[in-house]
């Protein structure tokens, strides 16, 4: 029992963490605005797949982990990734249910949803400029959701996370 917990949380912390290094690492200045939200679609699946294991607080550190990575207003990303990850979590019974398409919409919604956040945040605290670009990378995490979903669940299968 202990060896299967132990297993399930080393197996979710890997993909969150792998997760966490594809979101810092720097894209050339051209494709930057492209970037997928790496960490809010496997934040998504887990609390999608596993909701008594990965929740809000979660969320919460892995932005503050995000913001000290990149150099940012420290709470910024971790208070606006509890909000997206909190409407999924409260959601997440509906959302498991759509097919996987309508799935990847709500995906897009919500990384949008996420990027107007924090740049509301930063913009509480200095002065920045909204790029409406930034409004792409929702469309590659709306395409890049459903081959996400399929390899975390066959990883989630593999090492029988539970």
């Amino acid at each position: 029992m202990t060896n299967s917990l132990f297993r399930s949380q080393m197996v979710i912390g890997a993909t969150l963490l792998l997760a966490l290094v594809l979101q810092t690492i720097p894209w050339p200045g051209i494709l930057d605005f492209t970037r997928p939200s790496w960490l809010l679609l496997v934040l998504g699946y887990w609390v999608l797949a596993l909701p008594h294991r990965v929740n809000v607080g979660t969320a919460l550190v892995l932005g503050l982990i995000w913001d000290l990575l990149i150099g940012s207003t420290l709470g910024i990303r971790g208070m606006m990734m509890s909000i997206v990850i909190y409407v999924l979590a409260l959601n997440f019974l509906v959302l498991r249910n759509m097919a996987l398409w309508q799935q990847a919409m709500v995906v897009a919604l919500l990384s949008m949803a996420l990027e107007v956040l924090i740049f509301f945040g930063e913009y509480l605290v200095q002065d920045v400029t909204f790029n409406p670009l930034s409004l792409w990378s929702g469309l590659i995490n709306c395409i890049l959701w459903p081959w996400m979903f399929l390899l975390l669940r066959r990883v989630r299968r593999r090492w029988h996370v539970r």
